[in-house]
């Protein structure tokens, strides 16, 4: 069996080793390790593989808490010390902005984090009724698999939901569409837990009664999907609490669907929006403009500066319902949304929305690559970029510095996720 000394983690958790001009990928392995492995994939390069025995084993390895560790693919990272993983994802953070971008920020800022277990307001997870495995299961995928992982409870959901699993499994395997109920989508608001069913058709006259049921006796409201996430309806209780979640720092309450983009971890994200806001310094009397906006997650906070924002989103739906909020926080006369394209962003387009002497941009995996490349000679002095995805936004921190010509001023990870190898950040960029 081929022993290798571990250097590093890949963006995807994997520890690296390096044996004869090859790179050595062993899910499980932490750097520092002198670790046996058996490679399953080998290619002219690098060889894919899964640990063996860990012979000298890391001061970060820890046990890890959760029972289903190894087989969910819920996470990845439980065998690594909290603090430890944070400062891995840093790391692969600057790693990134180096390799991919050929840039370094002036400024490592402190990682952002919280605590680690219990975390997760939103989650997808899918359903499937297996006989073998004693009839319905509900979680996340498996690692590497596309099975749903037979898990009985979930360290990293808020502890409530955890709990709801089992009487999950329980009614969906009582409905008469048990086989075609393929997913459900939890999302925790601050005084509302909503379940959105994906159905493939619709609901028996018993199978209604069951699930409004099981809604009274957990505390829940029941959402129906019968297609795409625009279809999504409360089917019970009908009237009840709203699906809302807190910015105290800034006495602001958005409301959301369930379907919504809103972050998973609403104590990390408090922290984000606090540390996004004070990089971004906005005054009373300048116009700013939040790219990729959403819900208004940053737009509103910027509002109570007293600065005049301009939130820009792609979805329709979101802007709507950034508009509600505004208007429910008092903030409509300083806040405009509109509709439009980023992704398709041109210097003519984006100068047609006017001056703007800061930007926060905030988007998808994808990047802002059109975005930054159309900023022209009026360009904002000042660009916080709050990013899900180092590659991407390593890549448009290169445009930004080599070509735009901003200072690369700060750059720092933020642990959105903990447990998993998704790395967030957020940077600051600014002109001479």
């Amino acid at each position: 069996m081929p022993i290798g000394i571990i250097e590093s983690l890949d963006h995807e958790a994997r520890g690296i080793a390096r044996q004869d001009g090859k790179t050595i990928f062993v899910d499980g392995a932490l750097p520092g390790e002198t670790v046996e492995y058996a490679s399953f994939r080998r290619k002219p390069n690098y060889e894919l593989a899964h640990l063996v025995a860990v012979q000298q084993p890391s001061s970060a390895r820890v046990t890890p808490r959760c029972p289903h560790f190894g087989v969910c693919g819920g996470c990845a990272m439980q065998h690594m010390d909290p603090v430890a993983q944070v400062a891995a994802k840093q790391r692969v953070l600057e790693d990134s902005l180096w390799h991919i971008g050929r840039v370094r920020p002036e400024t490592i800022l402190p990682p952002i984090q919280g605590d680690p277990w219990g975390y997760r307001h939103r989650a997808r997870l899918g359903v499937r009724r297996i006989e073998k495995k004693g009839g319905m299961l509900i979680g996340f995928h498996e690692w590497r698999s596309s099975y749903i992982a037979d898990i009985r409870s979930c360290a990293v959901l808020t502890p409530h939901v955890s709990d709801l699993l089992m009487p999950m499994r329980e009614l969906f395997g009582s409905l008469s569409i048990a086989e075609r109920l393929p997913q459900v989508e939890v999302a925790v608001g601050e005084e509302c837990t909503a379940l959105v069913l994906r159905i493939l058709q619709p609901l028996s006259k018993r199978d209604e009664e069951l699930v409004r049921q099981f809604a009274d006796r957990h505390g829940v409201a029941i959402y129906l999907q019968p297609k795409g996430p625009d279809t999504a309806y409360r089917f019970h209780p009908l009237p009840g609490p709203r699906l809302t979640y807190f910015l105290p720092e800034f006495g602001l309450e958005l409301e959301f669907r369930p379907t919504d983009f809103t972050q998973v971890n609403h104590a990390v994200n408090r922290i984000l929006v606090r540390r996004a806001l004070g990089l971004l310094d906005p005054r009373p009397g300048e116009r700013i403009a939040d790219m990729f906006c959403g819900l208004g997650n940053f737009t509103l906070p910027i509002a109570c500066s007293g600065a005049s924002v301009v939130g820009i989103e792609g979805s329709a739906g979101l802007v709507r319902r950034g508009r509600e909020s505004a208007a429910a926080n008092g903030l409509a006369e300083r806040v405009e949304f509109a509709v439009a394209n980023l992704f398709e962003c041109s210097e003519t387009s984006l100068q047609q929305l006017g001056h703007f002497d800061k930007m926060l941009i905030d988007p998808p995996r994808e990047g802002a690559i059109e975005l930054v490349k159309a900023l022209g000679a009026d360009a904002p002095r000042r660009i916080v970029y709050v990013s899900c995805n180092p590659g991407t936004l390593a890549r448009d921190a290169a445009v930004l510095v080599s070509v735009k010509g901003y200072r690369f001023r700060a750059a720092g990870a933020v642990n959105m996720f903990p447990h998993t190898a998704h790395v967030e950040s957020v940077a600051l960029f600014e002109r001479p």
